[in-house]
């Protein structure tokens, strides 16, 4: 996924790259599926939406993994953790119209979520969020790191992208009202498919 993409572990008032409310709208221009994928801010709405225009079509999870893994270096930095640390890391794939289009790895400290429903495939009614909710841990703040570059060979087949088509890379960081990191969220998108639009005061 989105390796080496979140570099600064330190909460900030303002997120780069969200909206006023957290979320962040992915349009999708030119296909058969167009509209605005939403990834709204988790501890309000858990579930993501599509917007009115494609409310019809069916956005589908056909993969799902759940494994207790040591953090890569990058995940350890950002969530404070030893470099050894063993976290619960979820990875998902995303369809619209059996078309591909976003690759999302979560990473949680399993030490937080062990025995719960977040090291389950199905994580039960509001998912992830409402789980780290019940722990006593609920996101209030969100931070957002926008890249792209070239897709690996495994992104290239898992998106089923055209030769040449580069990726956006999303890593979204949670944190507790006490500022406390408690999921990465590496997410990859099909760059020749989304615009990122956001909505902010001055």
């Amino acid at each position: 996924m989105a390796s080496g993409a979140c570099v600064d572990r330190t909460p900030r008032s303002g997120c780069r790259g969200s909206n006023p409310a957290g979320g962040t709208r992915h349009k999708a221009p030119d296909r058969s599926w167009s509209g605005a994928f939403d990834i709204p801010p988790p501890h309000r709405q858990p579930r993501t939406r599509w917007s009115a225009d494609i409310e019809s079509r069916a956005l589908e999870v056909d993969q799902v993994s759940v494994s207790e893994e040591t953090a890569p270096a990058h995940i350890s930095a950002v969530m404070d953790l030893a470099a050894e640390a063993v976290m619960c890391v979820r990875r998902r794939r995303f369809l619209v119209d059996s078309k591909p289009v976003l690759l999302a790895t979560s990473y949680l400290p399993l030490s937080l979520v062990a025995g719960s429903a977040i090291t389950q495939e199905d994580t039960g009614p509001g998912g992830t969020y409402a789980r780290l909710s019940e722990l006593g841990h609920a996101p209030v703040h969100f931070r957002e790191e926008i890249r792209s570059r070239m897709p690996s060979p495994d992104e290239l087949t898992q998106l089923s992208l055209a030769p040449g088509t580069p990726v956006i890379l999303i890593c979204r960081t949670a944190f507790t009202e006490e500022g406390h990191p408690v999921e990465v969220n590496e997410m990859t998108l099909d760059a020749a498919s989304y615009v990122l639009e956001y909505d902010f005061d001055a």
